[in-house]
């Protein structure tokens, strides 16, 4: 289910290199979350080189910021405890907790904390400063210029989260460490794991074994399921801790629990256990609260999962548990949170648990995922002392649609857009809830439908660094508009990571590395082939001097996210001879000579490539009768993609499907208003031409509905309102974001609009 932007990726033979980036520095304000502060400084950069160390007083940050940066640069950078030059880590600030300050300077990179947590969260914004193949596993050409400035930073709230439910559909420990790896790039400092409910239990209890054995031996739509072992949970744990992330467990009760019921006949007020379950309802299951095994049970669980987790929190769950009458739920609670605390433990429940009836353990925290912005049983808790994260259903969870065409998630809580997920305060949500009783917040991604790592990465990206920031950075800084283009240039670094995610029309995506660029020879993979420097005028650091021996062979693997048209130049020099040096997916393009071996030509051509990869060989046929190769260039296949007018943004206009032969799952209809349009943003990778296709209808008026980047462009009629026509166009697009818009000049003067196309 990759959802990767066209565009073409180069590889040099086995080893994937991907695309190049331009040789400029990342800027200030591309950071996500937006820091406290950030001051740049006017033409100052700092080039990390062959020779930058790394000097630190946390070895484990030190070393975590060098195994970032090594892969992409091929530089050594050494990791050494005391002073030096180049990028140094210290321990003697006075920030905040987890909070940092950075200093740029010609001269090299200084990050001060008072812990080691701050040094880790400015190394993550030290990653977005740097271009973003930084993030590449093979080695880039570079250069790493980092911009020159100040930033001081730390965080709004001490909890910032993120969930992950394992139980209705399991996730390998792989899975979750990628999850936790992309949660730190942006300080988010918690995992809770939803380890148990009616799907699966996903935790072996030694003293319960049948628990993971048998109720972890399903999930949602029957499959095989999965449970960690308490090695791998341990290791998870570790994991999760060298990226100063927190893990907190939940098992959910007294509802919730079919799992455990259907492990155990003993846990059943009848004495028997219903069968696995396998589907998506809520609310029907529960543990037998009366029954004195119970509370063993509980008190089992609890103190094996505390021993292994040394975290603070551990979450008792307490939704939906609709099988239990309010009394029972009350005696429940009230027996099972000492259990809790008695492991040291400090109890977390989703906000059923701030009921009256339920007494107060000491700094118990109350997780609200309810859609309303007052509850009476977060008001009673935070009355009693309780702490609040904030989960609002309707904002902040991850397993809800973007739109109604979004294939994975549910959508009870409505849809969930970027700017919905990053339009709230966590501090003022809830009316009698003051901002000094909000703990956090925390996104949860709740997995009826999410089966893959793939689905993970595209349901919480580019949601979850919008509750981020909401979690870090100051009220005073939010805004949308700078928000939805600092996300938006995020966008690279998530393609080069493999992270797949959800292309939101509301962003102005960055132009992807690589398309276009350059890719220097000597970057390739070379059989036989010398990289030499003794020419004038070559690109990069060199060029590839073919070995006079028949075979030698330069060599790259570009991965195409389309079939189609390329175009592909190499500069070249080969005396006066004629030869056959370019090879692509096996058809031989001949090369003329270029008159002498010291004089250097661009042969340009058009070649079909395959979707995904595409090999591409300069190859000498005879002894003496290869190539000198400077670079390649392949600029990208370009696929026609179509933008459905119902998911754009519309202004005044009604989504409708009361014509034939629409496409998508509708039309808009104009509202008879002068200023009602439709606007789509397209994101090209590089300037140039486009060829735009409009489908609408507009009777018999004659208009000026599409305005392309302030250029207004007459369309005709087509008769009736309910005939539809495409008109083509050939236009200039610019290399990033572009707006067009279908506007409504005079009233009932707009087209209805089925779909956009953009090739």
């Amino acid at each position: 289910m990759r959802r990767l932007m066209a565009g073409v990726l180069l590889a040099g033979g086995l080893a994937a290199i991907a695309p190049a980036v331009p040789a400029n520095a990342a800027s200030f304000s591309e950071i996500v979350p937006v820091p406290v502060t950030a001051t740049p400084a006017s033409g100052v950069t700092f080039t990390l080189g062959s020779g930058t160390g790394i000097f630190t007083d946390s070895l484990a940050v030190g070393n975590y910021l060098a195994g970032i940066l090594r892969p992409s640069t091929g530089y050594a950078l050494p990791v050494a405890t005391g002073a030096g030059t180049g990028i140094a880590l210290r321990l003697n600030g006075s920030d905040p907790a987890e909070g940092y300050t950075m200093n740029i300077t010609a001269g090299g990179v200084v990050i001060q904390a008072s812990s080691a947590a701050g040094l880790f969260h400015g190394v993550q914004t030290l990653r977005q400063l740097v271009p973003a193949n930084i993030e590449s596993a093979t080695v880039q050409p570079g250069p790493w210029l980092i911009p020159g400035g100040q930033i001081v930073d730390y965080p709004r709230f001490a909890y910032r989260g993120a969930m992950l439910d394992v139980a209705r559909h399991f996730h390998p420990v792989a899975a979750v460490k990628r999850h936790i790896d992309q949660m730190a790039l942006y300080k988010i400092n918690y995992l809770h794991l939803h380890l148990s409910d009616d799907q699966g239990w996903r935790i072996v209890i030694d003293s319960w074994p049948s628990l993971a054995t048998y109720g972890g031996s399903t999930q949602v739509g029957g499959g095989p399921g999965g449970y960690y072992t308490k090695a791998q949970y341990q290791d998870l744990v570790a994991y999760a801790t060298s990226r100063f992330i927190t893990v907190v467990p939940e098992i959910d009760m007294p509802g919730h629990t079919n799992a455990a019921l259907a492990s155990y006949a003993s846990l059943n007020c009848n004495g028997v256990a219903p069968p696995l379950y396998t589907g998506t309802n809520v609310g029907f299951s529960s543990l037998c609260t009366s029954l004195p095994v119970t509370y063993t049970f509980v008190q089992n669980v609890v103190s094996e999962i505390a021993a292994m987790t040394p975290g603070p929190y551990f979450h008792l769950g307490g939704d939906e548990a609709d099988a239990t009458s309010p009394a029972q739920y009350a005696t429940f609670m009230n027996q099972v949170q000492p259990i809790v605390t008695g492991q040291g433990k400090t109890v977390m429940g989703w906000h059923q648990i701030g009921d009256p009836a339920v007494n107060h353990s000491a700094s118990r925290i109350v997780q609200y995922w309810g859609t309303t912005t007052s509850d009476t049983d977060v008001t009673s808790a935070v009355n009693r002392g309780a702490k609040v994260i904030m989960s609002p259903a309707n904002k902040a969870y991850l397993d809800m649609k973007y739109n109604a065409q979004t294939p994975l998630g549910l959508s009870w809580a409505g849809y969930i857009e970027v700017q919905t997920a990053y339009e709230w305060n966590p501090g003022t949500h809830l009316s009698g809830v003051a901002q000094s009783a909000v703990l956090g917040v925390e996104a949860p991604l709740w997995a009826e439908t999410i089966v893959t790592t793939d689905h993970i990465e595209y349901m919480a990206f580019p949601r979850l660094p919008a509750i981020a920031e909401l979690g870090w950075s100051p009220w005073s800084t939010h805004s949308w508009t700078a928000f939805r283009t600092r996300l938006g240039a995020q966008g690279p670094r998530w393609t080069i990571m493999g992270i797949d995610f959800y292309r939101s029309p509301q962003i102005p995506w960055a132009s992807p590395p690589g398309p276009g660029n350059r890719f220097e020879a000597e970057n390739a993979t070379i059989s036989q082939g010398v990289v030499a420097s003794n020419h004038a005028g070559f690109s990069g650091t060199g060029f590839v001097d073919y070995n006079n021996v028949t075979g030698s062979y330069i060599q790259w693997t570009v991965n195409s996210a389309v079939a189609g048209p390329a175009t592909v130049r190499l500069r070249y020099a080969n005396g006066t001879s004629a030869n056959r040096p370019l090879n692509i997916n096996g058809t031989v393009h001949d090369f003329t000579g270029t008159g002498a071996w010291t004089t250097w030509a661009t042969r340009t051509l058009t070649v079909n490539l395959v979707a995904g990869n595409n090999t591409i060989r300069a190859t000498a046929t005879t002894a003496n009768g290869g190539p000198n190769v400077d670079y390649l260039e392949v600029d990208p296949v370009v696929p026609t993609t179509r933008s459905e007018a119902e998911n754009a943004v519309i202004s005044q206009g009604v989504v409708e499907s009361n014509h034939a032969g629409f496409s998508g799952t509708g039309f808009v209809n104009y509202d008879n208003v002068s200023g009602s349009y439709v606007e789509f943003t397209v994101n090209r990778t590089a300037s140039g031409p486009a060829t735009i296709l409009l489908r609408y209808a507009n009777g018999a008026s004659i208009n000026r509905p599409l305005n392309v980047n302030g250029t207004m462009l007459d369309f005709a009629g087509t008769g009736a309102w309910s005939t539809w026509a495409s008109r083509t166009l050939t236009l200039n697009l610019n290399a990033g974001a572009n707006l067009i818009r279908a506007t409504a000049t005079t009233a009932n003067g707009g087209p209805n609009l089925d779909y956009l196309e953009v090739q």
